[in-house]
């Protein structure tokens, strides 16, 4: 059922709220834009499904934002970090609680990071048509088969959360998944600062001096791609900021220089802009310029030390049934190998239970890894 008035959404909404659970999807197009355009809102109980059209003419979503705030009804998604952006863009609010389908697949078993579609496959029995996929669902009128496929979504999503919690509470492993989707309450996941969007821009060798000037280059970059609304990228590329924050350029002649900059962006309003930013970072005290990341120097052999801890999280990670990557990336194996106590998570909780403590044995030569055939198992050392 496709909504489109008003009057339907505060209907559908108030039956929903009395549901335990509602599973949510949404659809939208962001490739000129800052802003995601919101373009289709679907939503189901174990009653019905429905997917609401906010660009119908004067449609009021509050009802939709209170339900996605509504404390006493669990909201279920898939992979639900990006729906939660974009209902925290719409609303300014959060949605809560929340219980996300992929992490829960990955406690029990299912992979790194499993599609959508895949979950549909193995647990649904199902094959999802993707025709509709990459359709452009700004367009209208919407076709019946766009909003079938958009439906079908937070349908199949019901038998999937149903099979996962079963799987979850069978394995004893509930809590673990409650505990990995914490961080999707947290705010700055979503209301993110542009004065922290500088760690997001790689620069080769930079002294403190460049990242505070990138800091501030990349602040206005970000704010200005608000205001206009649209993507950052077409404000001013990275590779540009990080010439800029090397370089430092004065003058309009020297930001022609920079590689991806041109005659009229330097010489206009952004231009100056630019270089008034640049001008701000270069006049910070020195004790208020960030540090760069210092490097962590490798241990004689950390790279067949990894490669050990590797196989051992593949072997752990296959034993109980949990994906690898939830346990351990290889960052967090890179400072195990190379650091002495390192404060990560992987020797925290339920995954140093599995692979952590084993972990520390093999690195101390407790333990080893031996081949059996074509299996691989721990022995003492």
């Amino acid at each position: 059922m496709l909504i489109t008035s008003s009057a339907d959404v505060a209907d559908f909404c108030a039956r929903a709220e009395k549901s335990e659970f509602v599973t949510v999807d949404t659809e939208f197009v962001r490739e000129k834009t800052y802003w995601p355009i919101l373009c289709l809102i679907q939503i189901a109980t174990r009653d019905e499904a429905v997917a609401i059209d906010p660009l119908s003419e004067g449609i009021d979503l509050q009802p939709v934002y209170d339900l996605m705030r509504n404390t006493s009804v669990l909201k279920v998604l898939h992979s639900a970090s990006q729906d939660m952006q974009i209902m925290f863009n719409a609303s300014g609010g959060m949605v809560e609680p929340v219980f996300d389908t992929q992490i829960a697949a990955m406690v029990s078993g299912y992979g790194d990071q499993p599609a959508y579609a895949t979950l549909v496959q193995r647990i649904v029995g199902e094959t999802i048509d993707k025709r509709s996929q990459m359709t452009d669902w700004s367009r209208r009128p919407l076709t019946d088969r766009q909003v079938d496929y958009a439906i079908g979504d937070v349908t199949y999503l019901i038998d999937i959360y149903d099979q996962l919690t079963k799987e979850l509470d069978e394995k004893e492993r509930t809590d673990w998944a409650h505990e990995e989707m914490r961080h999707l309450r947290d705010t700055a996941l979503y209301d993110v600062d542009p004065r922290e969007l500088w760690r997001k821009v790689r620069l080769r060798r930079p002294t403190r001096r460049a990242l505070a000037i990138l800091r501030e280059i990349t602040a206005w970059r970000e704010i200005s791609a608000q205001r206009r609304n649209i993507p950052k990228g077409w404000v001013c590329r990275d590779e540009a900021l990080a010439e800029i924050a090397l370089n430092a350029p004065q003058t309009p002649a020297d930001l022609e220089r920079v590689r991806g900059i041109n005659e009229r962006f330097a010489n206009r309003s952004d231009g100056r802009a630019l270089l008034d930013a640049v001008q701000i970072g270069l006049a910070v005290p020195d004790d208020e310029c960030p540090d760069p990341e210092k490097g962590r120097p490798p241990l004689r052999g950390h790279e067949t030390l990894v490669a050990l801890l590797q196989a051992l999280l593949k072997l752990r990670s296959d034993e109980n049934g949990v994906a690898a990557q939830l346990i351990a990336n290889r960052k967090e194996l890179d400072r195990m190998a190379t650091e002495d106590d390192p404060d990560i998570r992987t020797l925290a909780g339920w995954r140093r239970e599995i692979f952590g403590n084993d972990a520390l044995a093999l690195k101390r030569g407790e333990i080893a890894l031996t081949a059996d055939g074509l299996s691989v198992r721990v022995v003492s050392a």
